[in-house]
């Protein structure tokens, strides 16, 4: 447990997992992130609650890649092609877990060669860092030979704390999108948001982005700098969240197939549309989409990211 103050995070071991987010709001403290009240029902997590999601996030088509002249078959878990790593990816491992203090903990993971059909070893370390109302990870990844890399952490937002999230404000800074076939893989293109209603460059509600209520997961071609927020949200309540990313894309899922698969956090509804993912990332499938710049890693060029999300009352220095 991380605490700063009457801001509490919970992270777990499985997964390098945020359970649990607390942000103090009118003498009570809300639970801004969706999450199960039991860790141990985190075994069976099909909606990818809280993790960081890898080796490599989001679709790889066809479940499989083909480097320096070698195939590599990965596990197919989204028919017919691979997601968020495979079924025994990043987020259902045990890492090594060291706090530092009272704020920060160090998660350290090792995946030989091999681990989910991809190439090389790979060690990874997470530290997440709690000031204040800010919570950061900070994310490397280290390789004995080429492979592709491209975390993403996966919490479900929701600053009401509980219910719907349709009435929440939202703005994404980027102009461009990776279209998707109809088994969501990205077609190669990057194409203009003008005029779309998830085009979001200005404040928007959940339900303004989302009119039919389809429900949104989509890559985001994002335009700032690493030190400008790269997303804001805010809540009825006047809870609000900042996103400061230094990757390329942010993916923006509304949750339309969440479900209730473990008893939820008290208070709690896991149902569809009751939290939204703000996921910072490299391009999808990029391994297999030539145009679109590379996630691979060598022993010379390791992995980072760094992620900072604040969320504070609006008046909240």
């Amino acid at each position: 447990m991380l605490s700063d103050g009457d801001v509490s995070v919970a992270i777990l071991n499985l997964g390098a997992i945020t359970q649990d987010w607390r942000v103090p709001l009118g003498g009570t403290r809300v639970p801004v992130v969706l999450g199960f009240d039991n860790p141990q029902d985190y075994a069976t997590n099909p909606c990818h609650l809280g993790v960081i999601a890898g080796r490599v996030a989001n679709r790889i088509s066809g479940a499989g890649f083909t480097l320096d002249g070698q195939h590599h078959d990965l596990p197919v878990n989204e028919p017919p092609n691979h997601l968020h790593g495979g079924p025994g990816g990043v987020h259902a491992r045990i890492w090594d877990m060291e706090p530092d203090g009272n704020r920060a903990v160090r998660l350290r993971l090792v995946s030989h060669d091999g681990d989910q059909g991809y190439p090389g070893q790979v060690t990874f370390e997470v530290m997440i860092t709690l000031s204040g109302y800010e919570l950061r990870y900070d994310m490397r990844a280290t390789t004995d030979r080429p492979t592709p890399i491209n975390l993403a952490q996966h919490s479900y937002y929701n600053l009401m704390g509980r219910g719907g999230i349709g009435d929440h404000r939202l703005q994404i800074m980027a102009d461009q999108y990776t279209p998707v076939d109809a088994a969501m893989i990205p077609t190669g293109q990057i194409a203009p948001l003008g005029g779309m209603d998830f085009d979001l460059r200005q404040h928007r509600t959940m339900r303004q982005a989302d009119p039919a209520a389809k429900g949104l997961d989509m890559n985001l071609v994002l335009t700032g700098g690493p030190d400008q927020p790269a997303a804001s949200l805010s809540a009825p309540n006047g809870l609000r969240l900042k996103l400061t990313t230094d990757q390329p894309c942010l993916q923006l899922y509304s949750g339309a197939h969440l479900r209730h698969a473990a008893q939820p956090l008290p208070g709690q509804l896991h149902d569809a549309f009751s939290g939204l993912c703000l996921e910072p990332q490299g391009f999808p499938n990029a391994i297999n989409t030539p145009g679109f710049p590379s996630v691979l890693i060598t022993p010379d060029h390791p992995y980072s990211q760094c992620l900072r999300v604040r969320i504070a009352p609006g008046n909240a220095t």
